[in-house]
């Protein structure tokens, strides 16, 4: 069942409107994530923190969060969520329950499993006992962290800070703001070699090469108080492999991943019905398990002969190791596997004789008779048997319980592991299938199926109103998630900005059409400017000492001039050069609630001038031939960055374009950076040589949830910096006669420029495009 968040009026009067707003904006991701009972507790936590009166940041932190967490570990998780937010009110500052939902995301993809997520909120409520003040410290470096360290060590490392600065509070909040040394030192001590989070998707595209199905992994984490993990399992249809593999005698953590992904998957295919353990006593049940293990590799190593080197490899039981029964198992394990290792014991011997001696590894019934009768024979040996301490020690082997407890096929379990999950499929149709099927009126956003007409289907009345204009919702994009800068902590917050890109509606044509004729004389006047921008192709450059081809005209100049005793031209070269355009222009423009403003002095507003200087700069690359988009921006908080798209990259400039120019409009605020951040994506997919994003702006960065004037101005500069880095140049024109104070800081000395004359915007646009591009 679907549900529909005007259901829930009753809760939603209770929220204040950038609250209200916000659970707007997330909820076409809500509904992706969450189920019907998920969306129930999804609303009643916001109105739960609500109730605690410790600001609109701490709701919306929820309202963002949630979904985003219930993606990647599951939606179970969501209720031990909000229950310690809501424990923490006691306890500490609204300041750090909102950081706590604001960087619950970046736990969950870095944990990626529900269980270790919940062992994470576990931790938080420990700590915040132990070390109060460094709990906001730590969030603040979270990502930092789990890049590094599993949840062990960071339990760990925390736990370390926590007593050795008990009392301490300046050098606890130190310690947990990773500037002291100790901090570095013990990050040292405790970070993994490879963590499977970082590896996970190259696991499973190597698991799919191999058998050309998916197969489902989570990662395990070990005793927090020891280094050692678990070992690999199979569960519920799930690989659990330990969440960080260090290297292991010269072995990569990646290698031990591998082997242990791929042995998990033999055991997936080649064990089709489990093992009786009846009547069978530890002992037998180990050598089952070396002889089972070694049955489903040997039947993968039939079809991937390659896997055979990688598993040898992690085998590095000698022959004369044999002190302990579990010495004798990993020899016989590696026996088994390895036809190069040569053992001189007779029981070894004798094992890997029965098990060559098999002619069918299809059926498990061999690793009981064989298990069973080395059990006997190594009762001769008179070595005891402790299972705690005598297992496998490759370090890829798992514990085995999969063979014991093998269990017919679960659609539940099988459905919640992701096999055959139904999905929402977009189907076109026809005009005569839309119209004569039954539409279902009760149906949701969770459709299963839905039917896209590739036109615009209009009522029998046809009064020139579409359906999707009359009873159509406004399509909203997926969130784009951005992190912001925050030049207090000097730390970016992660994917805290959502960015949603809105369709811009279309007006008047003919208003287009108007600005080209009022501008008849500056079109004009400009046309000589774009002549010369226009590429030239193949030109000649004369008088070079070192070119191409000799410049025949120079040389026989120079000739006559030392017949004539006088000093020659020694420029007598020539080179053709190729002269083309290889650049790609984004116009982003600010479309917030200052542009309604009129000029002074005139009749006329902001944006109706940025639309003329828009239309007029758009003609002019156009005709040169230059690749443009025309974007445009306007915020209502961070979680409400709507995101216009006038012309793409790819899309001619014709009606289309023109007509949604016509229908913009000023509202809401300027939150500059995330606008710049997105519109740098797209202008990264582009190839060409030369990027630059022009940018104009009526005032500066600003936001209804940002008091410091401060803070968005760092974080534009941090985000035109980024752009930098990656080719960009931004440059930006200011119609605002203050940005002298602050536009140098945030686009650098030399790519900006201030329009004093706000009237002659249309003029200077155009020409300041082609001294940037010349």
């Amino acid at each position: 069942m679907a549900i529909h968040l005007e259901d829930y009026q009753e809760l939603l009067s209770d929220l204040p409107s950038p609250c209200q707003q916000g659970l707007r904006d997330e909820w076409h991701e809500a509904t992706r994530a969450l189920s019907s009972r998920g969306l129930d507790n999804y609303l009643k936590g916001a109105a739960a923190l609500q109730s605690l009166g410790r600001g609109n940041e701490v709701v919306l932190g929820w309202i963002e969060a949630a979904p985003q967490v219930a993606r990647v570990v599951g939606e179970e998780c969501l209720t031990e969520l909000v229950q310690i937010a809501l424990g923490f009110s006691s306890r500490t500052s609204g300041a750090v329950i909102e950081r706590l939902l604001a960087t619950a995301p970046v736990a969950a993809n870095r944990l990626g499993d529900g269980d270790l997520f919940l062992g994470y909120l576990q931790f938080l409520n420990h700590l915040l006992g132990q070390a109060p003040r460094g709990i906001r410290p730590l969030l603040d470096n979270l990502e930092v962290l789990l890049g590094q360290l599993t949840l062990g060590g960071l339990r760990r490392w925390a736990s370390w800070g926590a007593h050795a600065h008990r009392t301490d509070y300046a050098a606890q909040i130190e310690y947990f703001s990773l500037a002291s040394k100790e901090a570095q030192a013990m990050l040292q001590k405790e970070r993994k070699g490879t963590l499977f989070i970082d590896i996970q998707r190259r696991i499973n595209m190597y698991l799919r090469a191999l058998w050309g199905r998916d197969f489902f992994m989570r990662p395990t984490s070990g005793d927090f108080e020891r280094r050692e993990g678990y070992k690999p399992y199979i569960e519920s249809y799930f690989f659990h492999v330990p969440d960080a593999f260090d290297d292991h005698e010269g072995i990569s953590g990646l290698t031990l991943y591998r082997a242990a992904a791929a042995h998990c998957a033999a055991h997936w295919v080649a064990t089709t019905a489990p093992i009786s353990a009846e009547n069978l006593n530890p002992l037998q049940m180990a050598l089952i398990e070396v002889v089972e293990d070694a049955r489903v590799e040997a039947l993968a190593i039939r079809r991937f002969p390659g896997l055979a080197q990688i598993w040898a490899s992690c085998h590095t039981t000698e022959a004369t190791a044999a002190t302990t029964a579990g010495d004798y198992f990993n020899r016989l394990s590696r026996a088994l596997l390895d036809p190069e290792y040569a053992d001189p014991d007779p029981w070894i011997s004798h094992g890997r004789m029965l098990f060559a001696m098999v002619d069918d590894l299809e059926n498990n019934q061999i690793s009981w008779d064989i298990g069973v009768t080395l059990a006997h024979e190594f009762r001769g040996k008179k070595i005891a048997y402790n299972p705690r301490t005598d297992g496998q020690r490759p370090l890829y082997r798992d514990d085995n319980r999969f063979i014991w407890e093998f269990d017919g096929f679960d659609f539940d379990a099988a459905l919640a592991a992701g096999y055959d999950a139904p999905r929402q499929v977009r189907r076109k149709v026809n005009l005569m299938e839309m119209v004569n099927e039954v539409d279902t009126e009760l149906a949701g956003d969770d459709a299963q199926e839905i039917w896209v007409l590739g036109s615009e289907l209009f009522p029998y009345e046809d009064d020139g109103v579409s359906f999707n204009e009359r009873e159509g919702k406004e399509p909203v994009s997926d969130p784009f998630h951005y992190a912001e800068w925050d030049y207090q902590i000097q730390l970016e917050r992660p994917a805290w900005v959502t960015v949603l890109e809105r369709h811009p509606q279309r007006g008047d044509i003919g208003l287009i059409e108007d600005i080209a004729f009022r501008n008849k004389q500056l079109i004009a006047r400009m046309k000589y400017i774009l002549d010369a921008m226009q590429p030239q192709g193949v030109t000649r450059l004369r008088k070079l000492e070192e070119g191409d081809d000799i410049d025949l005209n120079a040389a026989i100049a120079s000739a006559i001039d030392l017949r004539m005793g006088l000093q020659p031209e020694p420029r007598i070269m020539m080179r053709s050069v190729r002269k083309v355009r290889d650049i790609s222009v984004m116009v982003l423009l600010d479309l917030s609630e200052s542009t309604n403003d009129k000029v002074s002095g005139q009749d006329y507003s902001v944006l109706d001038l940025t639309r003329e200087a828009t239309v007029l700069l758009a003609d002019a690359i156009h005709k040169v031939g230059d690749p443009f988009a025309l974007h445009g921006f306007c915020s209502d908080g961070r979680h409400g960055v709507s995101y216009y798209r006038f012309k793409d990259f790819d899309q001619p400039y014709d009606d289309i374009p023109k007509a949604r120019l016509a229908g913009m409009k000023g509202q809401l605020s300027t939150r500059m950076g995330a606008a710049i951040r997105h519109a740098a994506q797209h202008l990264r997919s582009q190839r060409s040589a030369k990027k630059l994003l022009l940018v104009l702006t009526d005032g500066e960065p600003a936001d209804v949830d940002v008091r410091d004037p401060q803070y968005l101005r760092y974080d534009t500069r941090k985000a035109v910096e980024e752009a930098g880095r990656s080719g960009i140049l931004t440059y930006c024109l200011s119609l605002d006669p203050r940005a002298d104070q602050y536009v140098s800081r945030i686009f650098g000395a030399k790519n900006f420029l201030v329009v004093d004359q706000v009237a002659r915007l249309p003029e200077k646009l155009p020409l300041l495009y082609a001294g940037l591009t010349r």
